[in-house]
């Protein structure tokens, strides 16, 4: 990196740690095509800059912590949901591999995206696992998209159980995903997501009922048109039920869910969805989900 490429990120990280309206009010026009309303923000995309900058985000941190979450799940009295935990470390070289089951998942507990999938079976190479984990354990994610709770995170690694996709809408790395939108407690959609590559996903949103909206989303070559072919979850009463008790309390937080042979799974917690700079909606849709957001009293927690 130049010393002038390393003077500017000098800066966003200043920035991001102190005033990360700056970075926004800088970014948001180049992606939306207009300033954030920051006296009166209405869709879901706006609301979430906003609590960012003027809400109180330190239970987001404890809820986007991998390991933290655990026990925010069991509080709640959901944690016959969870996975089997292995093993939690801070170094990757630390894993003992020999004791861990033919088959797990490897993620880092402070980002998103670094999940590794090992089936002992097929063979893994255990150093470039490592090497790639303790790179992602140096580095602070929440820069890269001003997400500045996760930032705040301890970085660790987890094991935890491999879950077994349905061949049918997806593979054993690509389960079928329901991300089930709510608001202190009211639930009101199910966005899916299945099929999931590097180049691109299938996904619909659907109503509470299960019926699919493809209106609501704006499909494009990454995020294509699953054209409402999911069956409804075996466990989606549950699955509602769950993320109503999970989200009490926020103002908005996306609850995901795995179902693997009619068994509920709780998979993660996320405040800033897509980094709250969602494209895959329509705006109309948008602004729908923005309205059920209840802003709290303003306060300015970056001084």
């Amino acid at each position: 990196m130049s010393i002038k490429n390393r003077l500017k990120w000098q800066i966003r990280k200043l920035l991001i740690d102190h005033y990360p309206k700056l970075i926004i009010d800088h970014e948001w026009p180049a992606i939306f095509g207009h300033p954030v309303d920051w006296d009166n923000p209405k869709d879901l995309n706006e609301k979430i800059q906003w609590l960012i900058c003027y809400s109180d985000t330190s239970e987001w941190t404890r809820l986007t912590d991998k390991v933290k979450v655990r026990e925010f799940v069991e509080e709640r009295g959901y944690g016959h949901l969870l996975t089997r935990l292995y093993g939690v470390w801070e170094n990757a070289d630390d894993i003992d591999y020999n004791s861990l089951p033919g088959r797990f998942v490897l993620k880092c507990t402070h980002d998103s995206g670094s999940t590794i999938f090992v089936d002992k079976a097929r063979g893994y190479d255990k150093g470039h696992i490592n090497a790639t984990l303790n790179d992602r354990l140096r580095q602070k994610f929440g820069y890269l998209n001003c997400e500045p709770h996760y930032n705040k995170i301890p970085p660790r690694i987890i094991a935890e159980e491999y879950l077994q996709g349905d061949f049918q809408y997806g593979s054993s790395a690509s389960l079928v995903d329901y991300k089930l939108w709510a608001f202190d407690g009211q639930v009101e959609h199910v966005w899916t997501y299945y099929n999931r590559t590097r180049e691109s996903v299938y996904g619909n949103v659907y109503d509470l009922d299960w019926v699919c909206h493809p209106e609501y989303s704006a499909f494009h070559d990454g995020y294509r048109d699953g054209d409402g072919i999911l069956p409804r979850p075996q466990c989606l009463d549950e699955m509602i039920s769950a993320a109503a008790a999970l989200s009490a309390g926020f103002p908005q937080v996306r609850v995901d869910f795995y179902e693997v042979g009619g068994k509920l799974y709780f998979g993660e917690m996320t405040f800033t969805s897509n980094k709250g700079r969602m494209q895959n909606y329509t705006q109309e849709y948008l602004r729908l989900l923005g309205d059920k957001v209840k802003l709290p009293k303003k306060r300015c927690p970056f001084k």
